[in-house]
């Protein structure tokens, strides 16, 4: 298929169906604009996908209606169906498992909805826990206090709550206790009401740690477990907690799983490539099928 411009008119070219799905874009696109919609090339981008996934998708829909807005600092918009659905899923279900390759927005969607719901006065706090040290959290070797130990771990979730908010504003919080980052062993023992808990990089928690972790959540609380199952540093012969889990809790009502892949990656476009690469290599060189 060809688009090229004459004037101030596109001209498709190509066969019937594809010429449909590009003319269905590019209406829903002026649509948006219209009413006043500020497009990226990104945007664009995630429209074509949108509608090579699903020929009856709504772009107005996606969108206007999956988006959040944390703070005036930013809108954080759904890229992909699989990250709307997330966005959807949180709101719904009071445990949430995100699960899929790095770059596709799982710790960062999750961080956008707990901001969210924290200056919405819908939870009072928000916690933010990763295993530290590939899960073993074996702090001991390491220069300096035990926060000056774990932070180094810990860095990619202050820097999605920066993206999120001023940086005042959120070592504020942080200081006043309503968001606390800390090692998942900082969970043992406690209960956890009316917070909204995220545990990032949840295959490298071991099964007593993720057990622990989805036993803590208390009253008017949410809970979202972002992993991705290809990249568990944990020593060999012990099993990941996220992995586990996939088995003992998939069934439970109450509980839903969001499964992402490389077309909901929004990262550098070779990222997509990468992850395809990995995964066909894993798979002893098949091709998995699904498109880019």
């Amino acid at each position: 298929m060809r688009i090229r411009s004459t004037g101030p008119d596109l001209v498709v070219e190509g066969d019937e169906a594809d010429v449909a799905r590009a003319e269905r874009v590019l209406q829903q696109l002026g649509t948006l604009v219209g009413e006043g919609y500020r497009l990226s090339k990104a945007d664009v981008k995630t429209a074509v996908q949108l509608v090579a996934d699903d020929p009856a998708v709504e772009l107005r829909d996606h969108f206007l209606k999956g988006v959040v807005r944390p703070s005036g600092k930013r809108q954080v918009v759904a890229k992909s169906v699989n990250q709307r659905r997330y966005l959807e899923s949180i709101d719904r279900y009071d445990i949430v498992f995100g699960i899929g390759p790095a770059g596709t927005g799982k710790t960062y969607l999750a961080m956008a909805q707990a901001v969210s719901f924290l200056l919405t006065k819908r939870v009072n706090r928000i916690i933010l826990a990763r295993p530290a040290v590939e899960a073993g959290e074996k702090l001991g070797f390491l220069p300096g206090d035990l926060q000056e130990k774990v932070n180094p771990y810990l860095r990619p979730l202050y820097d999605a709550l920066y993206d999120m908010m001023e940086i005042d504003r959120a070592e504020g919080l942080v200081e006043r206790g309503a968001i606390e980052i800390a090692p998942i062993a900082f969970m043992r023992g406690r209960t956890l009401n009316d917070a909204f808990v995220i545990l990032d990089e949840a295959q490298n928690t071991t099964s007593e740690q993720m057990k622990m972790f989805l036993t803590r959540l208390g009253f008017g609380s949410k809970a979202v477990i972002t992993g991705d199952v290809t990249q568990i540093d944990l020593p060999v012969g012990r099993t990941s907690g996220l992995v586990e889990a996939m088995k003992v809790v998939g069934h439970i009502d109450g509980i839903d799983f969001v499964y992402f892949d490389e077309r909901d990656v929004v990262r550098h476009a070779l990222v997509q490539q990468i992850v395809r690469a990995y995964e066909t290599f894993s798979n002893g060189g098949k091709q998995t099928g699904k498109p880019l």
